[in-house]
């Protein structure tokens, strides 16, 4: 099959975006966590939070840029496993 009628048949290759948005969403939860937890301290500790929650947003944004990178470029795994299911290739 070629790689439009695999489209076709399972909807665009995006998943390996849309799975990015998983570990994303569980730093930016974390980041968030930290960032509220900094606000209750003084200090030295507070300004440690406030880089670390920074720190683990820049790791959710990095995360959905790889996860799109690896979308556009084609190299997502998923696509490969898709193909392979579909009797497309060895």
């Amino acid at each position: 099959m070629s790689r439009q009628a695999l489209a076709q048949t399972y909807g665009s290759y995006d998943m390996c975006f849309f799975f990015s948005f998983m570990p994303a969403t569980f730093w930016t939860v974390v980041g968030y966590f930290v960032l509220f937890s900094s606000t209750k301290t003084e200090g030295g500790v507070k300004t440690f939070g406030r880089i670390l929650a920074v720190w683990t947003f820049i790791i959710a944004g990095f995360i959905v840029l790889a996860g799109a990178y690896v979308t556009i470029a084609g190299m997502c795994p998923m696509e490969t496993l898709m193909q392979r299911f579909a009797g497309g290739g060895g």
